[in-house]
């Protein structure tokens, strides 16, 4: 099954949802294996209130509201209609979790909650989302770079790429089965596109911890590429020599590539990517390269991104 053309959406999906009152303490769970103690004595546990503002974001643009941005979402393990999510994965368990780091790297590390919650000071990074189907967003992330993570674990000079895994239990997912990919998800990025300091893991939006159908309770995030790039609730993270497979270019290799940039001029085979339409919003707009973040433009350089799409 192929991600699908979404219909118009009703005002009833774009209607602003009232903001917590309360800021919630980022979930815990268990001790740490392994990363905790290398951690311990060198950051404060943190919580998802303690956030900073960044330079990053979308400028004078609307964020997308909350209800949006948690009642539309591709979750394939939780239903394939956009609204499936929301209602499925109401009691997914995201306590205790652990992260686990590990290929090319000198140090392979597991993570928990709280030492996740230490490997950088979180912050608020307002970023635009492109969809492959022609919607988008703006979401207020709260989150650390990845590349704070991936140092730790130290990569090896045999480390080119990295690959990234989702959860997947099918007793807690079993409307993956009718999701047409194969589960686990997997995806994968370049090391220096992982180590941009766009990129992002996040562990909340709007200053909460992330919901579930947005990809508790970590998730990958790197605004320049389509959105299916940015993998949930992340499981693994491994550094590899050689290009990762990743689950949609493995269902449909002619629409979903590698890289995934977004790109005006690179059309899907089934609708054009010239333009797309903000949640909430009536008329569309021209879709810009990278999403509109010129400054991972470098990363490219003579790459033909007609072919590398």
């Amino acid at each position: 099954m192929l991600i699908r053309k979404p219909a118009d959406l009703r005002n009833s999906d774009v209607t602003p949802k009232p903001l917590y009152v309360n800021r919630r303490s980022f979930l815990t769970g268990s001790v740490a294996l392994g990363a905790l103690g290398a951690l311990a004595g060198t950051a404060r546990a943190g919580k998802i209130e303690d956030f900073k503002k960044t330079s990053y974001n979308a400028g004078d643009e609307k964020v997308t509201p909350l209800e949006a941005i948690t009642h539309y979402n591709n979750f394939y393990e939780f239903g394939t209609d956009k609204e499936d999510p929301s209602k499925n994965a109401t009691n997914f368990r995201t306590s205790p979790w652990t992260l686990k780091v590990e290929g090319a790297v000198a140090k392979p590390l597991t993570f928990d909650h709280d030492s996740l919650m230490k490997i950088a000071p979180l912050e608020e990074r307002i970023y635009r989302h492109r969809c492959v189907e022609a919607w988008s967003i703006v979401v207020p992330w709260i989150g650390f770079p990845l590349s704070a993570l991936l140092k730790q674990a130290e990569p090896t000079s045999k480390a080119k790429y990295v690959a990234f895994e989702s959860y997947y239990d099918p007793k807690q997912m079993p409307l993956a089965r009718w999701g047409g990919i194969a589960f686990p998800y997997v995806e994968g990025l370049r090391l220096d596109e992982a180590m941009h300091p766009l990129t992002l893991l996040a562990v909340g939006l709007y200053g909460d911890p992330l919901p579930n159908q947005d990809g508790a309770p970590i998730r990958l995030v790197v605004p320049w590429k389509y959105g299916f790039k940015s993998a949930k609730s992340l499981v693994k993270i491994r550094l590899v020599e050689k290009q990762p497979p990743t689950t949609w270019n493995l269902s449909a290799p002619n629409e979903y590539g590698f890289y995934s940039n977004v790109n005006p001029q690179v059309d899907h085979p089934r609708w054009s990517q010239a333009k797309e339409r903000r949640l909430g919003e009536l008329f569309k707009r021209n879709t810009l390269m990278f999403n509109g973040y010129s400054e991972v433009a470098s990363l490219y350089a003579g790459m033909d991104l007609r072919k590398n799409f």
